[in-house]
């Protein structure tokens, strides 16, 4: 399984979100540091979920960084994120 399949599966699996996308931005970064041949080190999320609902900037993206611990440990180096809740 790639890890973009893994982030995505993860994702919805434990956040189920109404939008999700995942894109492997690796390519970006080239020659900095993190990045290897092959790619799947540097993502983009963007994702929506209701529970994100009441939860601050910084509590969205440690939610999801929780739910992603493994992918950091499978050499992901780099992610942006942004959440939003239902209606934002």
């Amino acid at each position: 399984m790639t890890l973009t399949d893994w982030i995505t599966q993860n994702l919805q699996e434990r956040l189920q979100p109404s939008a999700l996308t995942v894109t492997d931005e690796s390519e970006q970064h080239r020659g900095h540091g993190g990045w290897r041949e092959g790619g799947e080190t540097h993502f983009r999320l963007y994702i929506v979920s209701d529970a994100f609902s009441g939860k601050s900037r910084v509590e969205r993206h440690r939610l999801v960084n929780d739910v992603l611990k493994g992918a950091f440990d499978r050499g992901l180096h780099a992610l942006a994120i942004q959440a939003k809740a239902p209606g934002e």
